[in-house]
C-alpha cells in the first residue's frame, strides 16, 4: 500500500483519533454481542498504539439511529467486550463531541484507551459535515483509519477528520488494502472467483473489473437468477433486475473471448415461498415453474463448483449461494464454506454476510483473510478509489 501506516508516525504521548468499526451484532432478546469479530479485528492497532504510549480515542459507529440518541445503540457494550480481550480498562463518554468529551480526552494518560458514543447520534457523521469533523479532529493530535469496512463512505469520521490532522492507515486497513490488492495485481493462478447473494446490480462493476484476471467464475445465489434468464431459462419468481440483462449478456459474451470459464447452477432448490415452511425441490435448471423461486444450489452444482475449487490456487469468495438466513436454505452456503475452508489455496471471503456465515461456523481460522468490509470490498475490488483511503497520507516516494 502506498499509504502512511502508524508504523510510519511517532505516536507516543499523542492523543490518537482511531476510527475503527464496532457495529456488532446483537442478541435481539438479551442484548449481548453475538459475534465480536470487528471488535478483534482492530485489536492489532489499538494494542500497537497502546505499547507505544499513545492515549487511544476510538471513534465508531454503531447501528442506525439517524442523528438521534438511541440507547440501545450506545457503545458501552462494545467498551466492555473490548476491555476484556484488551484486558485493561476502556473508559466511555456520553457524547462524541463537546466541553466534557474534552475534559476526559485531556484526562488521558498515555497507554489509556477511551471510546467515544455513537458517532451517528449526530447528523454530521453521515452528512461529512466539516464542523463535525472539526469538532472531532480538536480532540487528537494524529487520525488513523482502521475502518476499512466504512471506508467507501465519505462520512465526517472517514475522510472530513483527514482534512484536519496528519492521517495515517490503522493496521488492518492495510491488510485490507494489500491482501485485497493482490488478488488484483498478482493473483497465484488458477485463480477462481465465486460470486452469490441477491443482486447482480451490487456486483456489475466488479465482475467486469476482474474478468481478465481470473480463470473461473463461478456464479450462484440469488444473482444466478439472471445469468439464467439471460440463457433462456425460466426462472419463476426469482428475483431478477430486468434492466440488468443487458449488462450480463455482455458478461457472458466477455467471458467467452477472455476465456474465462463461467459456471451457472445446473441444478437448483426452489420453493414456493420464502420462509421455513415452504414447500421445496430439487429441479434441473430447465425445469423451474412459473410459480417456484431458486433458494439454493442443488446437488449436481455443489458437485461441479467443488471439482472447480479443487483445482484453483486462489479463491474470492462473496456472496451466499442461497437465501442463508433461512435455515432451511442454508445448506448450499454451509457446504461451499466447508469446502473452501480445506482448500490448498489462498481463500479470501469477501465480507458481508459471507464473513458472517463463515464466523458463525466457526472457520475463520481456516481462511487466508476474511475481509471486514462488504461493500467496501466490492468497491476496492471494482477498481474504485475509496475516499478513507485516498484521504491518507502518501509514502514518500
Amino acid at each position: 500500500m502506498n499509504k502512511m501506516t502508524v508504523r510510519d508516525i511517532d505516536t507516543s504521548g499523542k492523543k490518537v483519533l482511531v476510527r475503527v468499526d464496532f457495529n456488532v451484532p446483537l442478541d435481539e432478546k438479551t442484548g449481548e454481542i453475538t459475534d465480536d469479530s470487528r471488535i478483534r479485528a482492530n485489536l492489532p492497532t489499538i494494542k500497537y498504539l497502546v505499547a507505544r504510549g499513545a492515549k487511544v480515542i476510538l471513534l465508531s459507529h454503531f447501528g442506525r439511529p439517524k442523528g438521534k440518541v438511541v440507547d440501545i445503540m450506545r457503545l458501552a457494550i462494545a467498551a466492555r467486550r473490548l476491555a476484556h480481550l484488551l484486558e485493561q480498562p476502556v473508559g466511555t463518554t456520553v457524547d462524541c463531541i463537546g466541553p466534557e468529551v474534552e475534559r476526559q480526552v485531556d484526562g488521558l494518560k498515555s497507554g489509556d484507551v477511551l471510546l467515544l458514543e455513537n458517532l451517528r447520534f449526530h447528523f454530521g457523521e453521515e452528512a461529512g459535515d466539516t464542523f463535525f469533523a472539526q469538532a472531532l479532529a480538536c480532540l487528537g493530535d494524529i487520525f488513523v483509519n482502521d475502518a476499512f469496512g466504512t471506508s467507501h463512505r465519505a462520512h465526517a469520521s472517514i475522510v472530513g477528520i483527514a482534512k484536519h490532522l496528519p492521517a495515517v492507515a490503522g493496521l488492518l486497513l492495510e491488510k485490507e488494502v494489500d491482501t485485497l490488492g493482490s488478488i488484483l495485481k498478482d493473483p497465484i493462478h488458477p485463480f477462481v472467483s465465486m460470486l452469490g447473494g441477491a443482486k447482480i446490480s451490487d456486483k456489475i462493476a466488479l465482475l467486469a473489473n476482474i474478468m481478465g484476471k481470473v480463470d473461473a467464475l463461478l456464479i450462484s445465489g440469488g444473482m444466478a437468477a439472471i445469468f439464467l434468464k439471460a440463457n433462456s431459462c425460466e426462472v419463476g419468481r426469482s428475483l431478477v433486475e430486468d434492466d440488468m440483462l443487458g449488462n450480463v449478456a455482455r458478461l457472458i459474451e466477455k467471458a467467452k473471448k477472455e476465456n474465462v470459464r463461467l459456471l451457472l447452477p445446473v441444478d437448483v432448490m426452489v420453493a414456493d415461498e420464502l420462509n421455513d415452511r415452504a414447500e421445496t425441490g430439487i429441479v434441473p435448471v430447465k425445469s423451474i415453474s412459473g410459480n417456484q423461486r431458486i433458494v439454493d444450489m442443488g446437488p449436481q452444482t455443489l458437485n461441479s463448483f467443488s471439482r472447480e475449487l479443487h483445482g484453483s490456487r486462489t479463491v474470492f469468495w462473496n456472496g451466499p449461494v442461497g437465501v442463508y438466513e433461512i435455515p432451511q436454505f442454508a445448506r448450499g452456503t454451509q457446504e461451499m464454506a466447508k469446502l473452501v475452508a480445506g482448500l490448498k489455496a489462498v481463500t479470501i471471503i469477501g465480507g458481508g454476510s459471507t464473513a458472517d456465515a463463515v464466523n458463525e461456523m466457526g472457520l475463520t481460522g481456516d481462511m487466508t483473510f476474511v475481509s471486514t468490509g462488504g461493500g467496501a470490498s466490492l468497491e476496492f475490488l471494482s477498481g474504485e478509489i475509496l475516499p478513507g483511503v485516498a484521504a491518507l497520507r502518501d509514502k514518500s516516494p
